[in-house]
């Protein structure tokens, strides 16, 4: 009897393609292969934890929590299996406290991971298939596609190279490679991920390489090619000008900047000051003016004062980010800021995010406002009630801005295909057509 496997991803899109590794893996040894927390038949069920800031890795431990009462209410004999970002950081204290944990592994095992089901099910196991094609957890039309793993920025407040360790890029040749095959399978869009892209080949050609990749990229078949995590110091602008000339790259940025204060700028180690910054969005938006800059923000980072944080939120009204996403300071053991004092109270944290996610609602609408009237090539992603849901190349999945299309009005719309589109009406993060 074929067995199945649930896979349960958390946190981030690079954890995400961790779980499609693992589950291209077993769908090649056989296994039936489901990414739903809700499903109820499954033989294991693999958790991906998270473990970069506090309520990720409460939503993980929650998770393991819930299967195993649910193991238990139900009788159902599975598995749990537990890997990732946080079992890679606390794996004798979540031995210790989770007894429903079968068994648990760090980051970068996948092949131990496999090879433990492999050896559980050896008698049982069935007849290995020639599966080509990489098992995807997103819809089929699009994928996640990373290009290093690591980090060597060593910012104050992120834990990441604790757990993850030193960049490591991959090869130009792989990474086309995957990219192809992608293409073959009917992914019309790639979004490039590292923990930092714009360090992309530095260990590896001995100088960045993101532009090389990117030129090589648009060699292939695909349709979008979009860019997440780039770093502002050391941003290669030549990017900037390949945007232009080649279609295929969509003009989104995601650009974490963290802060605008150049005291909080130094303790976070960002290597980058405030006129810095700004002269960098200012070159970005000349040389690519309708482009979509996206940046995730601070709020609450240790001795942040009250002048600080309205220095922030004057920089946010003025900027005028298309996207932008804000987190209170969370304390990572083992930091440089976690042996800070954080003596911004929780209360003036989310009062402080609270500001600063309004400002920002009120652009965004402004912004939705001014595209109403406008047609806009838009990739279909889903169906959801009475709508089809897609996104603009100035959007990306889950985290921004989304298109509903009356199914009324388009009954023909096909999932994972492009449409020009005209928007009608717009609130503050999403468009209708």
């Amino acid at each position: 009897m074929t067995k199945k496997i649930n896979i349960v991803s958390l946190g981030c899109s690079k954890n995400a393609v961790d779980s499609e590794n693992i589950a291209t893996e077993l769908a090649k040894a056989g296994y039936i292969i489901e990414f739903d927390s809700s499903a109820e038949d499954y033989d294991y069920v693999l958790i991906n934890t998270c473990g970069f800031i506090d309520k990720a890795k409460e939503e993980s431990i929650n998770i393991i929590i819930d299967f195993g009462r649910l193991r238990q209410e139900r009788g159902k004999q599975f598995s749990i299996i537990v890997f990732g970002c946080l079992a890679q950081r606390y794996k004798e204290e979540l031995k210790k406290e989770l007894p429903e944990i079968d068994c648990i592994f760090g980051i970068m095992q996948e092949k131990e991971i496999i090879n433990y089901i492999l050896a559980k099910d050896k008698n049982q196991q069935a007849k290995k298939q020639a599966v080509a094609n990489r098992t995807l957890s997103t819809p089929k039309h699009y994928a996640y596609v990373k290009i290093a793993e690591g980090c060597d920025r060593r910012c104050s407040f992120c834990a990441i190279p604790l757990i993850k360790g030193k960049h490591i890029s991959r090869k130009i040749e792989d990474i086309v490679l995957e990219v192809e095959n992608l293409c073959k399978q009917g992914v019309k869009e790639v979004i490039l991920i590292a923990q930092d892209t714009t360090y992309y080949g530095r260990d590896l050609y001995g100088e960045q390489k993101l532009y090389e990749l990117l030129v090589e990229l648009c060699k292939t078949d695909i349709e979008w090619i979009r860019l997440q995590y780039t770093y502002p110091n050391q941003f290669d602008t030549r990017i900037l000008d390949l945007m232009l000339q080649e279609k295929k790259i969509c003009r989104y940025l995601d650009m974490p900047l963290q802060h605008c204060n150049d005291r909080l700028l130094h303790s976070m180690n960002r290597q980058i000051t405030c006129q810095e910054i700004k002269h960098l969005l200012s070159t970005i938006r000349e040389k690519v003016p309708d482009i979509a800059l996206r940046t995730t923000l601070i709020v609450g980072y240790p001795s942040e004062t009250k002048e600080e944080f309205l220095q922030l939120k004057d920089f946010v009204g003025k900027t005028k980010f298309d996207r932008m996403g804000a987190f209170t300071y969370s304390k990572e053991e083992g930091t440089k800021a976690g042996a800070m004092l954080d003596d911004v109270s929780p209360e003036e944290k989310e009062q402080r995010l609270f500001e600063i996610t309004n400002i920002q609602q009120d652009i965004s609408y402004k912004l939705n406002q001014s595209k109403i009237g406008k047609t806009f090539r838009v990739l279909i992603d889903r169906q959801e009630g009475d709508y089809f849901v897609g996104r603009t190349q100035f959007d990306s999945p889950e985290v921004d801005n989304e298109v509903l299309v009356p199914i009324s009005k388009y009954p023909d719309i096909e999932i994972g295909n492009f449409y020009d589109l005209t928007i009608s009406s717009a609130e503050e993060f999403d468009l209708y057509v």
